[in-house]
């Protein structure tokens, strides 16, 4: 072999495996240009998501602001307990009437079954409940004859439901403006009623309401993202002490009597946090309550805790007044039409603005003739939505 040949192999052994394959070196162009338009995509949509989530927590816990005067907060904070309104002794609080015995499926009567009956999911290991805070024993819940948990006892019979979607709406917020929070009282039911821990003088309302057929709920104050929002005194907080954490949460519960669960006032911070939260279902498990997630933020962790607890729980689906116009409010009620035509349920939280309450008044009637069925909360916690 000559020199020239042995210099012509040597020189095309250097060449670049794609020197007759251009094709190549353009794709590969294509695939890191796509990689890297892909990644800033994504990058943008986190970031957005982010956002948009943050915007969504402050729209609601800004329209709950706009419910409870911080003065009126700021007040509670540095005074004293006002003296109770004379009222006679409370006589002990019972239901409507008793609930009907329940089916197999979970439901009453002769209704027809329908999917998604309660899940049950038990309890972590021990091994994993170690993780979670501990305190000193919890008292054991008032015994009742009844032998039924707290939130069936005093849950309000739902009408027939026949196959039909169902709606519940829960007005939140209630107490502290009392004119406004007699109005909702006075609206057609059942509707659930949320009643903030620190409004006055609740026993009579409150009792007033259930009478009226509405299902009852403490509305517990949770601290938000946002530090300029004011949730109220009380508030159950990131980091507090497990013996100050329960001591607030009872306090709460202690205001009234004959609710079903509770549900969070604000709390966007507070319900992303596990070891707060733990303590929230333990004192709720111990009293036969459920949880109502009000969802103010996506990182919440009350559906994951309240399987862990064995605590019954929903999750809103629809807010209805970060706007308070009533055509606004309007709208999202035919959202909540729509989301229970699609999944055969929904669960909307407004609050007692003049707007909220204006819509309600002329939309609660037209449910029936839409095909729908007003229910309270229990209602869809029964059938696990």
């Amino acid at each position: 072999m000559s020199r020239r040949e042995i210099r012509r192999m040597l020189m095309q052994s250097r060449r670049p495996p794609t020197h007759h394959k251009p094709w190549a070196v353009s794709l590969m162009m294509v695939l890191v240009l796509a990689a890297g338009i892909g990644i800033g995509v994504g990058s943008g949509y986190a970031i957005l998501a982010a956002r948009s989530e943050r915007q969504a927590s402050n729209a609601w816990e800004q329209a709950e602001m706009q419910v409870d005067r911080p003065a009126r907060r700021a007040e509670m904070l540095t005074l004293p307990d006002p003296e109770p309104e004379a009222e006679p002794a409370p006589e002990p609080f019972e239901p409507l009437t008793p609930l009907p015995e329940r089916r197999p499926d979970g439901l009453a009567g002769d209704s027809p079954p329908m999917a998604g009956a309660e899940i049950r999911v038990p309890p972590l290991p021990p091994t994993q409940m170690a993780a979670l805070p501990t305190a000193a024993p919890l008292p054991a819940p008032s015994p009742d004859k009844s032998g039924k948990p707290a939130w069936v006892r005093y849950a309000v019979p739902p009408p027939a439901i026949a196959g039909k979607p169902m709606i519940a709406v829960v007005i939140d917020d209630l107490g502290v403006d009392r004119r406004r929070s007699e109005k909702v009282v006075t609206l057609p039911g059942p509707l659930t009623l949320a009643w903030m821990t620190y409004a006055d003088n609740l026993g009579a309302i409150t009792k007033q309401a259930h009478s009226r057929g509405h299902e009852l709920m403490v509305h517990m104050p949770m601290q938000p993202m946002s530090e300029s929002y004011d949730p109220g005194p009380d508030v159950l907080e990131v980091g507090l002490k497990t013996d100050e954490l329960r001591r607030r949460i009872r306090w709460g519960l202690s205001r009234f009597d004959g609710f079903v669960g509770v549900n969070n006032h604000m709390g966007s911070r507070f319900t992303a946090d596990k070891v707060g939260m733990s303590v929230v279902m333990e004192e709720i498990k111990a009293r036969g309550l459920l949880f109502l997630d009000s969802v103010t933020t996506q990182k919440s962790v009350v559906p994951e805790l309240a399987r862990q607890y064995d605590v019954p729980f929903a999750a809103r689906h629809v807010f209805l007044d970060n706007d308070m116009a009533v055509s606004a409010v309007r709208e999202q009620l035919a959202k909540t039409e729509s989301y229970a035509r699609k999944h055969g349920a929904a669960i909307a939280i407004g609050h007692p603005h003049d707007g909220t309450i204006e819509a309600l008044s002329g939309w609660l009637p037209t449910l029936a003739a839409k095909g729908f069925v007003l229910v309270p909360v229990t209602t869809i916690v029964r059938q696990g939505r």
